[in-house]
């Protein structure tokens, strides 16, 4: 008798009524689980047993008819008519042959897509298409969407030595997944070339790992989820290799009937978890049949959580006699429910009776059959061991009700947010490294031992981003000064005495001495209702523009996101709308948005930059802009905004990022022999005092140490003074001089009297960011413009804007050199990627008015064209005679 057969006539001598799991069969049979797993899925197939679905897999004999479960997809359309159709066309999706079809759910926030997906993967496991140990693997394409090459090492994996830091091979999701289902949420959020990568593997089922010359295969079927239109959000060619789209409706375009259903199925869910019966009065049925619920269902079930919990505490507390829920306890947004217009009523008196005053709801019944999950219990964890702890310090009851209502009000805050504190900070760790993070939840408990401050998601970012940004600075040998220190010690001694402790523990996890002007700053934090809430002043408005279909709108989501604030303004720029209609849209956001602080417009492409004289022109205000911004970017200038910072402030502190951002680490890696700039110090009575200016800089200014060195020289013998700054030109650039006495030098020189009295620190720092700008310059090339060699690119460049400015008898500011060579580097390496030149408005009359500047300038383009083989065609050359027109410049004039 072969081996299955024997297993079935096993399994008829035993009772499985109940069903029987895999684990006990085998323990009774003698087998190992993978050898028994399949051969019941063998039995499965011939009809002699079905399964259950979820977890742990319970087997039945078919011929039990009268014990036959229905799957949780058909409980699901049975009870949702308006899901009938998804339903059908997830079955398909799973059953198709041999091995299932790719599918795309679409739905709004909330609508239940990942749990569509999960009773998918169950549906698989039912139907035995995957065998029950098969994988379901959920991932955000959100967590990753700037960065594509960490994104797509988390798909496809990372082969050892690949890149630097990739030390062992590492297993993609893509291999993980094999056997079972990949669910890739939000997948609009992927990049083109995360698209791109995936459409292959759809193609071939083949792929490679990050450096691997190898080609692997996986046995995976990929469901996608988007809440936006996949004709714009979506490549059409990774469209067009998705059969089957599903689209799940919002809970408003649901009949009242599925919606009672789901109500009643979510208080059922929560009865079980409290193991306790639930009693609902008739008007709060009503109630949440008819309110507003914008964030649909997942808004619906958090709101239904959110009443039971009340109710609970209320319960705990001895209010009530046990967990009862009435119309009078009801937030006012869901009360408002009650008063729907007259066929809402209708509706509730078909649907439930009004002789019924409370439903009584009881987990344990018969009927509980429910498509939610019951293992989450953290709130009623919560409040049980929130209210012993309130005991045990004699608080009133009444005070201990109002802290659980509090609490419990914060608890479901962060849901309807949608921002969990573990999302949160599993956002920050792809800012923050984990080291850090670990170190700043340290500062957290210990800070919450000592005060009485509740960290929301809004503070605990914010406080993250903070120590994060100090600890980069006191790495990079930057201080800053706090003019406020004595009075915040004198306002808020018990804070600023943790921020002090707090000090102490950054200290001793980065291994260096922090000054205590850093504590006065850590010690705002701490403060009593130090909130983003503060509207009694007008703030900075921070608008982002980004070219790309979404790239703005992805970049301020991430902000949005962490710091709890819709605050970001962003505006895409596709690469096929003139730059003319972006400055409308500009301008109908400043419209729109209106603030007396001022405006910062980040932009990720110099060419931008320009919309900031024509925006201060036309609407008076004042406006700050920065180019080639990143995430980093937009979080720091969004959290000093929402500080009430002024525009200022958030400017330099924005700029700051570029000089000790960790991200530039790896292109920060300097040879030791690489010549740095250097500034000099020198007196003549030795090098006393040259090393007090030095220290001086040190303290005052923001010196990047992988570029400046500050070099003490002593001036003895005036006669050779001069020699020994003419030897360091010979292998050093000497950005400035500081010193006691006249310098027979054509370097830029200072007198200690002027920087003693800080009457030229400013000067001294705008040289110096102007510096350090130039030097970052290639790495922020090699960074953001693929398949080019940074630093050649970079040379060649320079080289161009050398000839240019020879030519035109013009001299460029730093700032505008910075400018034009970000922009003339981007622009060939989109030429270069074959992407869509930028047009030029109005290109043909602009030429002819300028025909010398134009000639000019494209003649001594050929170089560049021949050497990356590309064409600058004439509105590209439009836009860099308009940048160099519009320099601060001395043009001869003939070009006028």
């Amino acid at each position: 008798m072969a081996k299955k057969d024997l297993i079935y006539q096993r399994f008829l001598q035993l009772d499985s009524s109940e069903g029987i799991d895999t684990q006990t069969l085998a323990s009774l049979l003698d087998m190992t689980r993978a050898n028994l797993s399949h051969e019941l899925n063998e039995l499965c197939k011939d009809g002699k047993l079905y399964k259950s679905s979820g977890r742990p897999v319970l087997f039945f004999l078919s011929e039990n008819k009268l014990m036959r479960h229905e799957s949780q997809l058909d409980l699901l359309a049975k009870n949702n008519v308006s899901l009938k159709d998804s339903v059908e066309q997830a079955k398909a999706a799973i059953l198709y042959p041999p091995k299932g079809m790719n599918c795309l759910i679409l739905g709004g926030t909330g609508v239940g897509k990942s749990m569509f997906a999960s009773l998918m993967h169950n549906y698989a496991l039912e139907m035995s298409v995957k065998s029950e140990d098969s994988p379901f693997i959920i991932f955000n394409c959100a967590d990753y969407s700037n960065n594509p090459q960490l994104l797509t090492s988390q798909l496809f994996g990372v082969k050892k030595g690949a890149y630097t830091g990739a030390e062992t091979d590492k297993i993609g999701l893509i291999e993980q997944a094999n056997g079972g289902i990949l669910f890739l949420d939000e997948i609009h959020r992927l990049p083109p070339e995360g698209q791109e990568a995936l459409f292959v593997f759809l193609d071939s089922g083949t792929f490679r790992r990050i450096g691997d010359s190898e080609s692997r295969t996986s046995d995976v079927l990929i469901i996608s989820a988007t809440t936006e239109d996949p004709s714009s959000a979506l490549l059409n060619t990774f469209t067009r290799r998705i059969p089957i789209v599903i689209n799940l409706p919002s809970l408003k375009d649901r009949t009242l009937d599925e919606r009672l259903f789901l109500i009643k199925s979510f208080f059922k869910y929560e009865s079980i978890r409290l193991n306790k019966e639930i009693y609902v009065s008739l008007n709060s049925l009503r109630a949440l049949l008819s309110y507003d619920c914008p964030n649909n269902i997942g808004q619906l079930k958090s709101d239904v959580q959110l009443l039971c919990a009340k109710a609970y505490s209320e319960f705990l507390t001895n209010i009530k006699p046990d967990v009862r829920i009435h119309s009078k306890v009801l937030p006012p947004y869901i009360k408002d429910g009650l008063y729907k217009e007259k066929e809402h009523r209708v509706l509730w008196n078909t649907l439930m009776s009004e002789e019924i005053e409370y439903f009584r709801f009881n987990g344990s019944n018969e009927d509980t059959n429910t498509i939610f999950n019951t293992d989450d219990n953290t709130i009623y964890d919560f409040i049980e061991n929130k209210l012993e702890k309130l005991k045990s310090l004699d608080i009133s009851d009444i005070d201990i009700e109002n802290i659980l209502e509090k609490d419990i009000a914060k608890h479901f805050n962060k849901n309807n947010f949608e921002v969990s504190e573990e999302i949160n900070r599993k956002n920050l760790l792809t800012i923050i490294d984990e080291d850090t993070l670990d170190c700043f939840d340290k500062i957290i408990a210990h800070v919450s031992k000592k005060l009485a401050i509740t960290f929301d998601n809004n503070l605990y970012t914010a406080f993250a981003l903070h120590i994060n940004t100090l600890i980069n600075r006191i790495n990079s040998d930057k201080i800053i000064i706090n003019t406020n220190l004595n009075k915040i010690k004198e306002l808020y001694p018990l804070e600023f005495s943790v921020a002090l402790e707090i000090k102490e523990l950054i200290e001793n996890y980065i291994n260096k001495s922090i000054p205590i002007d850093e504590a006065g700053y850590l010690s705002l934090f701490l403060i009593p209702d130090n909130t983003f809430n503060d509207v009694s002043h007008d703030k900075v408005k921070v608008i982002l523009i980004a070219h790309g279909e979404s790239t703005a709108t992805s970049m301020a989501d991430v902000s949005n996101r962490l710091l709890g604030e819709n605050y970001v303004i962003p505006i895409n720029a596709s690469i096929d709308v003139a730059p003319s209609k972006v400055l409308e849209n500009l301008k109908v956001q400043i419209q729109e948005n209106p603030s007396s602080a001022g405006y910062l417009l980040l932009v990720d492409m110099g060419s931008l930059t320009t919309f900031a004289d024509v925006i201060k022109k036309e609407f008076k205000v004042e406006i700050k802009v920065i180019s080639l911004v990143s995430t980093l970017h937009v979080l720091e200038a969004t959290r000093k905004a929402l500080l009430g910072s002024s525009l200022d402030e958030i400017y330099n502190d924005v700029l700051m990022v570029n000089s000790y951002v960790e991200i530039h680490k790896n292109l920060n890696d300097k040879p030791e022999n690489e010549h740095k700039i250097l500034i000099v110090t020198a007196c003549l009575t030795g090098e006393g005092a040259a090393i007090a200016i030095k220290n001086f800089l040190v303290s005052n200014l923001r010196l990047n140490g992988d570029y400046f060195e500050i070099t003490c020289l002593n001036c003895l013998d005036k006669k050779f003074f001069k020699q020994k700054i003419i030897n360091l030109q010979k292998e050093n650039e000497i950005l400035f001089i500081v010193s006691s006495f006249p310098v027979d030098s054509k370097v830029k020189q200072y007198s200690m009297y002027e920087v003693f009295n800080m009457n030229v620190l400013k000067e001294l720092q705008t040289s110096i960011d102007s510096k350090t700008a130039m030097l970052n310059i290639p790495k922020i090339i090699k960074e953001n413009i693929y398949n080019v060699d940074g630093v050649a690119l970079f040379n060649d460049v320079t080289k161009l804007l050398k000839i240019l400015e020879n030519k035109l008898s013009i001299k460029l500011s730093d700032e505008n050199t910075v400018g034009v060579i970000l922009h003339l580097s981007f622009v060939i390496g989109r030429l270069r990627n074959e992407d869509n030149p930028a047009a030029y408005p109005m290109k043909d009359v602009y030429i002819s008015e300028n025909i010398d500047l134009y000639n000019i300038i494209k003649e001594n383009l050929t170089f560049i064209n021949n050497k990356y083989k590309i064409d600058i065609v004439d509105d590209e050359i439009c836009y860099l005679m308009n940048l160099l027109s519009n320099a601060e410049t001395i043009i001869d004039n003939k070009l006028k």
